[in-house]
């Protein structure tokens, strides 16, 4: 199946569709200031938001020190890994699979702002297991990763309404699960400006052949997505908008023939849309993790584009 370059807004209601049964759109947003501290190279704010009316969604958010506003900003996305603690402390600390410094730290010396939450079961809302969390939303209509798609959609209304944010200019970033939050959320909601991907654009049919379904968590998978969409697809509806992808051609969630497959189709879509240099991707040999050169690539990709 070809990627689509048209009906963009339409294929976009068809994904959202998919994600079940969630809250409402306009749910009254809160956000409440839990804490306030100066770091080495920005300023921490410690926050708890009221996103979806169910539970409180704690969250970090980061600026330059002195920063003249309002300012561009990263939505950045933590990864799972196992690590159910960790969550949105990945941001400030990083995590194995990560390059040094932490994001955090990176971002803020380039100049942006970030905000990264946790999402469900992670962090400070952690306590059930992944299954248990799936099985329960399930009986209710629910989908786990929609509803984690969700917090993070209105994760980016509660950026968009501060005042030191220019909502022009806002990212989506992350690696792993991070990865996946970020080509979704960029498909899904155009007032992302640039995605930033790394080390798990999955082609959903290489990962069925190489027998990798088992190296994603339950959360990954959503009722009937492969009725209506290829990975491809879905991360055409970025297009014509900047989009970079990192990947490791020995990762096993990231099989090569899959890359291969949605480099050619992303190609053509924004050839067709005459945005040739928005889209790239770059794979290096190795597995699941971040390189100083990616690292480099993600910082150069952030300043030509955001």
């Amino acid at each position: 199946m070809k990627a689509p370059v048209e009906n963009q807004e339409e294929q976009r209601r068809t994904l959202y569709g998919l994600l079940g049964e969630l809250p409402a759109p306009d749910y009254p947003l809160a956000a409440t200031l839990v804490g306030r501290e100066e770091r080495d190279h920005y300023v921490l704010e410690k926050l708890v938001l009221d996103l979806n009316g169910i539970e409180s969604v704690p969250a970090y958010f980061t600026k330059p020190k002195e920063a003249t506003e309002p300012l561009p900003c990263v939505l950045y996305n933590h990864a799972h890994g196992g690590d159910y603690q960790l969550g949105k402390d990945e941001l400030l600390g990083g995590r194995k699979a990560l390059h040094d410094p932490p994001y955090a730290a990176a971002l803020s010396t380039n100049g942006y702002a970030a905000l990264c939450i946790d999402s469900w079961n992670f962090g400070e809302r952690r306590g059930r297991t992944e299954h248990d969390l799936f099985a329960q939303m399930l009986w209710q209509g629910q989908v786990l990763w929609g509803m984690m798609v969700y917090d993070s959609v209105r994760a980016l209304d509660y950026l968009v309404s501060r005042v030191d944010i220019d909502e022009a200019r806002i990212a989506t970033l992350g690696i792993s699960m991070g990865s996946t939050m970020a080509w979704w959320m960029a498909a899904l909601d155009t007032r992302i400006k640039v995605c930033v991907d790394l080390c798990c654009l999955t082609d959903f049919q290489a990962l069925i052949y190489a027998q990798g379904l088992g190296g994603h968590g339950i959360y990954y998978y959503v009722p009937s997505l492969l009725k209506h969409f290829t990975a491809a697809q879905i991360n055409a509806l970025i297009a014509p908008r900047p989009h970079l992808s990192l990947a490791g051609t020995y990762d096993r969630l990231t099989p090569k023939s899959g890359l291969e497959r949605i480099d050619a189709e992303l190609k053509q879509v924004y050839q067709d849309l005459h945005a040739t240099e928005a889209w790239e991707l770059k794979c290096y040999e190795i597995g699941h993790f971040e390189t100083a050169a990616m690292r480099a690539e993600v910082l150069r990709f952030l300043r030509r584009w955001l």
